[in-house]
């Protein structure tokens, strides 16, 4: 029975050390992992941003500049028209 005992006591040892030996490679990937998010996946992200940032600027100023305008003029031939088709309908 003693030697039953001391079996267990040696397996119970060996897979604490086992358990302990994964336990230091899943902190040893969790900081690789955080290096990663730190160094390779944050510029990815400010690039993406810095694209957004471009593109609603690009938005603005066509908008501003061009299909404003294009839509004031539509509006107002639209307007002279419909008032000249008024003007001159016959009764």
């Amino acid at each position: 029975m003693a030697m039953v005992r001391d079996l267990a006591i040696i397996l119970l040892a060996v897979e604490s050390l086992v358990i302990g030996v994964m336990l230091i490679i899943l902190i040893w990937e969790i900081r690789n992992l955080a290096k990663l998010l730190r160094e390779e996946i944050k510029p990815i992200l400010d690039s993406a941003d810095e694209t957004a940032r471009t593109v609603r600027g690009t938005t603005v100023f066509v908008s501003e500049n061009f299909v404003n305008p294009m839509v004031r003029a539509s509006s107002f031939v639209s307007g002279v028209g419909q008032a000249l088709r008024i003007l001159t309908r016959r009764k």
